[in-house]
């Protein structure tokens, strides 16, 4: 083995060890980021229209389904 790859794996194993420190990416900041990388901004509101739909549907078998129930 030459000096030269055993100077590269032990540089990629100190770049593997500092992205696995790296501070994650939320859920929300990962699905912003596929947003804009794949430039499918279409999908945007048909989530945001799923997550207030499980909202009330959540919200619908609490105590404040009566409130729910006058705005509609």
């Amino acid at each position: 083995m030459s000096s030269n790859s055993v100077e590269k794996r032990k540089g990629s194993a100190e770049d593997f060890a500092s992205l696995a420190r790296a501070r994650q990416a939320s859920l929300v900041g990962e699905f912003f980021a596929f947003l804009r990388h794949t430039r499918k901004w279409w999908l945007a509101p048909a989530i945001v229209l799923l997550l207030f739909v499980g909202l009330l549907v959540v919200l619908g078998g609490s105590t404040v389904a009566p409130l729910i129930y006058t705005l509609f």
